[in-house]
């Protein structure tokens, strides 16, 4: 089953975490048995999911794994372990993906469902899309909304944005009750419904992706509380 894994650091110094960001990249480059795909992330505070939210203390891991022997393994030390020892917090959050539509850099990073059919227990959602740079600001004026009525979304337990960088590389991960409530907000509030219908006649991105996944485990804490 095809395992994936979500690695939240906070770290109380901003300078040092950009240059973990700058090595860490070179380490993903490696051969690393059983590894699909790797993404060093950036963190918003997911109230507007806009650039203003940019949060220079939070950093994230994704990871993507043939199974879980390698994932267990693990990603390089030499790129985990200065994370883990600078980390004030860490949160971790094992997946295994459900559904998965589109690209991100050019490739199916979660591949097709393998194993968590008929799973019943919480859920994750990962978006991410590389805007176009003259539709960014129709975008970002579109998100807000979407953002207040995620904040209060019933089964929401955890939103925050993710990027590669802050601006046109952007995205979101959120963990729900169930898959029921993902799907109440997605289909049933008015501003999310809005913002859906707008993307293909405003031609926000040049690149999207959306995946539910699995919630297998999850570890740690996130602003000092488990999600």
């Amino acid at each position: 089953m095809t395992v994936v894994d979500l690695r939240v650091w906070r770290v109380e110094r901003s300078a040092p975490a950009l240059a973990r960001m700058a090595t860490g990249r070179r380490h993903l480059r490696g051969r690393t048995p059983g590894l699909r795909f790797a993404k060093l992330l950036g963190t918003g505070a997911g109230v507007t999911f806009t650039p203003r939210d940019s949060d220079p203390h939070h950093w994230a891991l994704l990871t993507v794994w043939d199974d879980a022997a390698t994932a267990d393994a693990g990603p390089p030390p030499a790129l985990v372990d200065p994370w883990d020892t600078a980390a004030a917090e860490r949160l971790v959050v094992r997946m295994a993906p459900l559904t998965s539509r589109g690209q991100w850099s050019g490739v199916e990073p979660f591949g097709e469902p393998d194993g968590a059919t008929g799973h019943q227990g919480p859920i994750a959602a990962i978006t991410r899309a590389r805007l176009r740079a003259t539709r960014a600001p129709s975008f970002w004026r579109a998100v807000p909304p979407v953002a207040a009525d995620l904040a209060r979304a019933p089964g929401s337990r955890l939103a925050i944005g993710i990027g590669e960088a802050p601006v046109l590389l952007q995205g979101t991960f959120s963990l729900w009750d169930s898959d029921r409530d993902l799907v109440a907000f997605a289909y049933r509030t008015a501003a999310h419904r809005e913002a859906v219908a707008r993307t293909e006649p405003a031609r926000w991105y040049a690149e999207e992706l959306f995946a539910r996944l699995a919630v297998l485990d999850v570890s740690g804490t996130y602003r000092g509380r488990t999600p």
